[in-house]
């Protein structure tokens, strides 16, 4: 998908034009809100409130576009980078009234946030030992694999959206792939008779 269409249409034009007229950046919605939502609805799964999260993310979005650096022709790294803030604040809160709800002794067995994000993600994109794989990985290694494997964003894409350099960008995708390995190659062999 081309993120710069002709100049009164391009992302920039939008956000530009949205600063005047509130109305127009439900243009970038359009645009994008099916692209974030199957990101999301990755990451989440079934149950984890995809719509919710972006939603939450295109309110963020708008409240922020004043400071939208225009030079920017392409939204969508600015956009994935709130997706995934807000995906990471949910889960914080999440983990915090699980947390909570442990310390005033309730018997209701808790799993972890992120073993659920990962077991719903499995549900709907992979299975079984790459799901494991990416439980064991640090959240900010999961998060660059994830928005160049899903959210189909290139390094520089995700440097922008996390606000990251391109090299960190490169060095958490590679001990990302070579966790992956590792993990999926003792896995193999394991099975193997």
């Amino acid at each position: 998908m081309t993120a710069v269409m002709d100049r009164e249409t391009s992302d920039v034009a939008i956000i530009e034009a949205s600063r005047r007229d509130a109305d127009r950046f439900g243009l970038l919605y359009d645009r994008y809100c099916a692209m974030l939502y199957r990101y999301a609805y990755r990451r989440l799964g079934p149950s984890g409130s995809a719509e919710d999260v972006v939603a939450d993310a295109f309110v963020v979005a708008f409240r922020k576009r004043g400071g939208y650096d225009l030079s920017k022709a392409d939204a969508r790294p600015w956009l994935f980078g709130i997706l995934t803030k807000e995906i990471a604040r949910r889960r914080r809160s999440e983990e915090a009234r699980y947390r909570a709800l442990g310390r005033a002794g309730t018997d209701e067995q808790v799993h972890e946030f992120a073993d659920r994000v990962v077991a719903a993600v499995a549900a709907q994109a992979v299975r079984g030992e790459l799901t494991a794989a990416l439980a064991g990985l640090r959240p900010a290694e999961r998060d660059v694999l994830l928005l160049i494997a899903w959210g189909e964003l290139s390094y520089e894409e995700v440097a922008e959206s996390l606000n990251i350099k391109i090299g960190t960008v490169r060095s958490r995708l590679h001990r990302a792939r070579q966790q992956l390995r590792a993990v999926l190659k003792t896995r193999d062999i394991e099975r193997t008779p």
